[in-house]
């Protein structure tokens, strides 16, 4: 009971729900459960049913999808996996990194490219990313399927913004991230860790005057519509990783884990063809929708004044993770010279 009583809490969900959950795990090995932390129609979203497609068209195996807000937040669906409830979870590293500090280094500021065929090339063939990242996620009870990319990071703030001391005195919404509160400490701002749940009430309300987020998302959360003024800061893209339960994984016959590798390359594959041209796209729904977002790119002068922040936010991710984090920042950094240098 004690347990049944510390999953609802996580979930969120009613004990009926949590009931069914418990019971398909015992009765239906056939049937696999994914969580992941975005809504309806978002790239997590169209991750998670391609990945179910191949599954379903190779497999007598089905999959349960289970979206934001259905089993809880980020960190639920995450506890949720490790404890083996669900056998697959879509958790971006700014969720992540307080349970494996390495994964942080996707918020050290412009140290990825913002070009995507750039930052696609690098998830593809990165050492760090297919060789590292892996071995870091299995010490907590995960097999790491796949990282992929999601959209350039936008901020949206109260007023524009084109250099760190427009940042002063402005409360910036982060996910619970330490990198990320040090990215935006060094920018200037007030980092404000929030549940993402609570971040447009926050918006709303002034409790908070800022976020980021990739621009799809602020077009699907509605974020424009209390946060219109949209800064293309450069400072990196949003990146999240697909996993599963490692005892579910490892319990599998070589056959079924050859499916799930396969399906989640698949899934990577059509997510790139899906993101091409996203960000435009959910821009001109966001400028159609409302007369009272502004834009603003900032130019490489003005991001110099930024990128000169970026050192103190490594030698944290150093000093918060060790000799490990340097050596996998060393070879973060080999791996995205070759990719540019190709």
């Amino acid at each position: 009971m004690k347990t049944m009583n510390h999953l609802r809490k996580l979930a969120g969900v009613s004990m009926l729900a949590l009931a069914g959950l418990t019971t398909a795990n015992i009765a239906s090995a056939d049937t696999w459960r994914y969580a992941h932390e975005e809504y309806e129609g978002d790239v997590q979203d169209v991750f998670a049913y391609k990945f179910k497609e191949y599954i379903e068209e190779n497999s007598d195996h089905t999959l349960q999808i289970y979206r934001f807000g259905e089993l809880g937040e980020s960190d639920d669906i995450m506890e949720q996996t490790q404890a083996g409830i669900l056998n697959f979870v879509n958790q971006s590293p700014g969720f992540t990194g307080a349970l494996i500090p390495e994964a942080q280094i996707f918020f050290i500021p412009y140290l990825m490219p913002t070009d995507m065929d750039t930052v696609v090339k690098f998830f593809r063939e990165s050492t760090a990313i297919n060789e590292a990242f892996p071995k870091l996620y299995a010490e907590k009870g995960l097999e790491l399927l796949k990282m992929y990319p999601e959209g350039e990071m936008v901020v949206t703030v109260d007023e524009p913004v084109t250099k760190p001391e427009d940042f002063k005195n402005k409360k910036i919404r982060v996910m619970t991230n330490p990198l990320l509160s040090e990215t935006y400490a060094a920018f200037g701002a007030t980092p404000t860790p929030l549940p993402w749940g609570e971040v447009y009430g926050a918006l709303q309300t002034n409790m908070i005057q800022g976020q980021e987020n990739p621009i799809f998302w602020i077009e699907s959360g509605g974020l424009y519509e209390v946060s219109p003024n949209l800064v293309f800061t450069g400072h990196g893209w949003f990146t999240t990783a697909m996993m599963a339960n490692q005892n579910f994984y490892e319990g599998l016959s070589d056959e079924d884990k050859k499916l799930v590798q396969d399906a989640a390359d698949y899934a990577f594959e059509e997510i790139i063809v899906h993101i091409d041209g996203l960000a435009d796209e959910a821009l001109e729904k966001i400028q159609s929708n409302s007369d009272e977002v502004t834009v603003t790119r900032l130019t490489d002068e003005q991001i110099e004044a930024f990128k000169a922040r970026a050192p103190q936010v490594e030698e944290k991710f150093i000093e918060m993770t060790g000799e490990r984090g340097k050596e996998l920042l060393e070879q973060f950094k080999e791996d995205l010279k070759e990719v540019q240098n190709d």
